[in-house]
């Protein structure tokens, strides 16, 4: 282990499958599943190589990875307001992060570095550069986060999830390869079966409602007005609440099912008439291999409103319905929902064009990628 890094889970992590594997590789992703998710579905086509996992402590990376890889960790966060001390504490870390993941690829003897962007990046690109060894980054959201834009001109490849993040990487050497999901939503057609703990009948409307890794409590709460009006239709409702809910016991009925969490949303989201979501990139791409219809409702404090972005590339697609938290009442959207209810064939539309916007090869395509930047 580095000096001055943490490794998590290393004692217990597999041995690589192979015996001559052909490349190692650093894998940079931490904090969400939106960051996490796409990166593990890469690792988990990169048979061939040996695979080490770069994160910060106390972050989901913690829970899903070591069981799988080697983790190692280093301190880093972001900006809080202008400039200032927490600004300068700030570029400490990073020299201080970016010298120990230099360590780290010099002494593992690393080939590349692969990573989904986020704050770990930055270290992760810059010390992979130092080194000239190849950085490819992957972005799966349809506006560029601040360090993907920052750094994208360093990275001897940036991958796009949607072709309108191009726009905004112009000293960027980017090719669309779309966004790598979880294995289970690619058999995602054969799971809706799966759904062995939620019994709903087979020809009953269901709506689910997911506000993303960190919920959403100001969906919920519409939602939850809503749905007397929706389970009065005939309607079944799985709403995931997420954890910060303190309101998510308050609604019963039998055929409302909510859960903090749900593992197996490939066969949700399958099962699903229409969804209730924010737009996260790896949500949508979700939905998309899916043939989900959707509402979209923007977290309205993402990061430059990035999530609007995403949203509206599926709503100019007809694959969802996008709409402003700011101008969304509980009304408003049980009108919403029974209108396209009413419609049947415009949800059967809206399915159709969920699904052009699927890239179901994506992790083939990122690995193909990496391969021919480490060789």
């Amino acid at each position: 282990m580095v000096e001055g890094l943490s490794a998590v889970g290393s004692q217990t992590a597999p041995a690589a499958k192979l015996t001559q594997p052909t490349a190692k590789l650093l894998i940079a992703a931490s904090g969400t599943g939106g960051h996490l998710f796409p990166a593990i579905a890469t690792a988990q086509q990169l048979s061939d190589y040996t695979v080490e996992w770069l994160g910060v402590p106390d972050r989901l990376e913690t829970q899903l990875v070591p069981e799988s890889y080697p983790l190692h960790t280093v301190k880093m966060g972001g900006v809080q307001g202008g400039f200032g001390l927490s600004t300068l504490k700030l570029l400490a870390r990073f020299a201080k992060s970016t010298a120990q993941v230099r360590r780290l690829l010099k002494r593992g003897k690393f080939d590349g570095v692969f990573t989904t962007g986020g704050y770990i990046a930055a270290p992760a690109i810059i010390a992979a550069r130092s080194l000239d060894l190849p950085a490819i980054l992957h972005e799966s959201n349809a506006l560029p986060g601040k360090v993907t834009r920052f750094l994208s001109p360093w990275c001897t490849t940036v991958a796009l999830g949607f072709k309108e993040a191009a726009a905004h990487l112009p000293k960027a050497n980017t090719v669309v390869v779309g966004t790598p999901v979880r294995s289970q939503f690619l058999a995602a057609a054969q799971n809706a079966a799966g759904l062995t703990d939620i019994e709903i009948p087979p020809d009953a409307p269901l709506i689910v409602v997911v506000g993303g890794s960190q919920g959403a409590v100001a969906v919920n709460q519409m939602v939850r007005a809503a749905a007397p009006s929706w389970l009065e239709e005939g309607k079944w409702i799985v709403h995931i609440t997420g954890t910060s809910d303190p309101d998510a016991d308050s609604f019963k009925h039998p055929h409302y099912i909510h859960r903090p969490f749900y593992d197996n949303m490939a066969a949700l989201f399958q099962r699903a008439n229409l969804a209730i979501s924010r737009a996260g990139a790896g949500t949508l791409i979700e939905l998309a291999i899916t043939r989900t219809p959707s509402i979209l409702i923007p977290y309205p404090f993402a990061a430059e409103d990035h999530q609007t972005y995403n949203a509206n590339a599926f709503a100019q697609a007809g694959a969802s319905e996008l709409h402003q938290q700011s101008s969304l009442s509980a009304e408003k959207l049980e009108s919403l929902v029974t209108g396209l209810f009413d419609q049947p064939q415009q949800l059967e539309s809206m399915s159709e064009a969920a699904y052009r916007l699927a890239t179901t090869d994506s992790a083939d395509k990122m690995t193909q990628l990496i391969g021919q930047q480490l060789t």
